[in-house]
């Protein structure tokens, strides 16, 4: 542990990507070499079910990858065409009608890279306060102005919920990049790394939970899944490993367990709030037909991280009062 303390942060992080590709790697070749072994259907299915999710992990250790590599500016890029992809995922399970035209045009391509353009400057007092206040306002505005008032409040609230999810929830995730912290200096992507390690442990908890002790869900037609205990379960885990994982963050124990709970359960409860979006949309996934999204499963892989950035990095910030 004091060797590792003792590199640089560009050796720190690149050993962090040699254990993360290394376990994945290895994951695959055991995943390849059982299912050789299983010729059942059921098995099988569970493996195509399996090498789904691994396959996600991939994509999303690839991103990550190349998120540091480029960089804060290429991070922030890159996670803009990730918002930008989501939301025409988002978009295009819900239905609009010709006079969300302009509203839909002000999204991709002005509020959106707005958004981006103050994560990448740093401006977080605005960029906190820009989506969620002034284009809360712009957005009906500009849908009055097509002259429809069929659904009007139904249609905005659509096109405003995209936005909040995949635009300003998602955005915070290279934020994470450019918080400095004394004595941290280029270490920011063991931050995002903290993050995204304890929202998916806390699912992955809360669904072994619900499907070991078969516990009473919440709400049946949302998720059978979602119970309160499941849910504690998870946010337990979640902090349990992010206390583990304090060393590669500049918080202390007690201070890691707070924030991967902080974490951990505003990404269940953002997933838990998707997957009722998508019961109303009447659909199992996002981007269930590739030729009309682009991005198949796109949101239903980075939901939890929407819901679980924006709150982990007011909280920090907040917290440990940064300015940037």
């Amino acid at each position: 542990m004091n060797t590792l303390k003792h590199l640089q942060a560009d050796q720190q992080v690149g050993l962090l990507f040699v254990a993360l590709f290394g376990a994945l790697l290895l994951t695959s070749l055991v995943a390849f070499l059982v299912r050789l072994r299983e010729d059942s259907a059921a098995a099988q299915e569970r493996h195509s079910r399996f090498n789904r999710d691994l396959r996600a992990l991939w994509v999303g250790a690839v991103v990550f990858w190349m998120a540091w590599m480029s960089g804060p500016v290429g991070a922030t890029l890159l996670f803009g065409v990730l918002s930008f992809l989501a939301l025409r995922e988002y978009i295009t399970l819900l239905a609009t009608r010709r006079s969300d035209h302009r509203s839909l045009l002000l999204a991709f391509f002005v509020v959106l890279p707005l958004q981006y353009v103050l994560v990448g400057s740093r401006s977080f007092d605005l960029f906190s306060v820009f989506i969620p206040v002034y284009m809360f306002l712009a957005i009906p505005v500009v849908s009055a102005m097509a002259g429809d008032p069929e659904r009007f409040l139904e249609r905005n609230a659509k096109i405003q919920w995209g936005i909040m999810v995949c635009v300003f929830g998602l955005s915070h995730a290279p934020a994470l990049l450019l918080l400095e912290f004394p004595h941290y200096e280029g270490r920011g992507a063991f931050l995002l790394f903290f993050l995204v390690m304890v929202a998916a442990f806390a699912q992955i908890v809360q669904e072994a939970a619900s499907r070991r002790l078969r516990l009473r869900p919440v709400a049946r037609h949302i998720d059978r899944s979602f119970s309160y205990r499941a849910f504690a379960s998870g946010v337990l885990g979640a902090g349990m490993l992010g206390a583990a994982l304090y060393w590669i963050t500049p918080f202390k124990a007690p201070q890691a367990l707070a924030m991967a709970m902080i974490a951990g359960a505003s990404g269940t409860l953002g997933d838990f709030v998707m997957r009722a979006l998508k019961k109303d949309a009447g659909v199992r996934h996002w981007g269930n037909t590739e030729a009309v999204t682009g991005a198949v499963g796109l949101l239903d892989r980075v939901a939890a991280l929407c819901f679980a950035a924006p709150v982990f990095f007011h909280s920090v910030r907040w917290y440990f009062q940064l300015k940037a």
